[in-house]
């Protein structure tokens, strides 16, 4: 457009001749006319560019579309829970007929400035993905660390469903030991079934690898035909699914009010869970919500058919002989544990007839098949100490 306005000019103000300038330029005869008309009719402004952007534009998305996207943005924003494209889209799909495309809403989103640029990340097609294919055909497990309004720091154990990412149980403890792991195993069973294998990384509480033994969730594991699986150390990847969970989780607690006590946070992550899995929108399972994915399969179950077993978890304590009481077919039954352990807090887990006694760090005391036909089992107690027992009771 410069050298057009030095033709033009050169033309009216310099007197030269307008063929002599076409053909020492590269410039078309007809359009340099054109130009020269414009600038005899409306001034040197006829030369400045043009937008050709049109007067109007039939598919442009309505004012009142925009503001609802910008409103949803706000609004699952302030609540710590997702505000992608694909979740506003789903929220809209309520309100509104007819909707506008993901990648358009991403770009009302970027003209806004609420797309923050990314740095460049590693592609997706360089990872090894796997799902499972069934509900209840892997379980994944891990425990990560939060804080409460006084800075004391709690654990919350966290079970996801593989396939339908399905958040089976999140439950906050002070720290996350072995029996609890247990417990937050069987209240998900108890809920959802049983699964084919189960995933964790190798935290103490979940694999006795570095002591060269089994703890208590993988002991409970191998009775009930569940295979167990430890991912690789040093490498979360293998447990990606709910590391992400996690992610997800502390967006949704930052937002919140500071919890005050376990309870308190407690109550904050049983509503998230109702959100994740019944009203969230996921991108991985299509749009549909963790809980529709979870229904529309039918269940894997463990490889070896186990009967209905009555499981129950409890926490009690010796007595002064080392022992404890159970009720068992509507009867107690008594039988020793360790004297040496007398009066201390135990675990006792319960799966029919077949009993486990654990210290609180998951240590195993006495595991034993309880007999119907007596109240008082039989004693797996040293000669020596029981001895030395009816010593003190003669004594005293």
């Amino acid at each position: 457009m410069q050298l057009a306005r030095f033709l033009v000019e050169a033309v009216v103000l310099g007197k030269q001749s307008p063929n002599q300038l076409v053909r020492a330029h590269p410039i078309s005869r007809s359009w340099f006319y054109e130009l020269l008309g414009r600038y005899r009719r409306d001034g040197p402004a006829a030369l400045e560019p043009k937008s050709h952007r049109p007067a109007s534009c039939p598919h442009q998305v309505e004012q009142a579309l925009v503001d609802a996207i910008l409103e949803l943005r706000a609004e699952l924003s302030a609540a710590g829970l997702d505000a992608g494209p694909q979740t506003i889209l789903h929220h809209l799909a309520s309100r509104f007929d007819k909707t506008p495309s993901r990648v358009t809403i991403w770009r009302i989103l970027k003209r806004q400035g609420l797309v923050t640029p990314q740095p460049h990340k590693r592609p997706r097609a360089s990872f090894v993905r796997f799902e499972a294919q069934l509900p209840n055909e892997l379980w994944q497990t891990d425990a990560t660390e939060w804080h409460l309004a006084d800075s004391g720091k709690v654990e919350i154990l966290n079970l996801i469903d593989d396939h339908s990412r399905l958040c089976l149980a999140s439950v906050a403890f002070r720290t996350v030991k072995a029996a609890d792991a247990v417990q937050t195993f069987y209240s998900a069973v108890e809920e959802w079934g049983p699964p084919a294998r189960f995933l964790s990384d190798n935290a103490a509480v979940f694999s006795g690898r570095s002591r060269r033994g089994r703890v208590a969730l993988e002991s409970e594991l191998d009775r009930l035909g569940i295979q167990c699986v430890h991912s690789t150390p040093y490498h979360p990847q293998t447990c990606g699914k709910v590391e992400r969970f996690h992610q997800t989780l502390k967006l949704f607690l930052a937002k919140q009010a500071a919890a005050q006590s376990l309870a308190h946070l407690q109550v904050q992550l049983d509503a998230f869970r109702t959100i994740y899995n019944r009203h969230r929108p996921h991108r991985a399972l299509d749009g549909r919500t963790p809980l529709q994915a979870f229904n529309a399969r039918l269940k894997a179950s463990p490889s070896l058919a186990q009967p209905q077993v009555d499981y129950r978890v409890r926490r009690d304590r010796l007595d002064a002989g080392g022992r404890v009481t159970l009720r068992y077919l509507s009867r107690l039954r008594h039988f020793h544990v360790s004297y040496r352990h007398r009066g201390e807090p135990v675990i006792v887990l319960v799966a029919g007839e077949h009993v486990r006694v654990l210290t609180e760090d998951g240590s195993l005391l006495r595991e034993l098949t309880l007999d119907p036909t007596r109240d008082y089992q039989r004693s797996t107690a040293p000669t020596l100490v029981r001895h030395q027992v009816r010593q003190r009771s003669a004594s005293t």
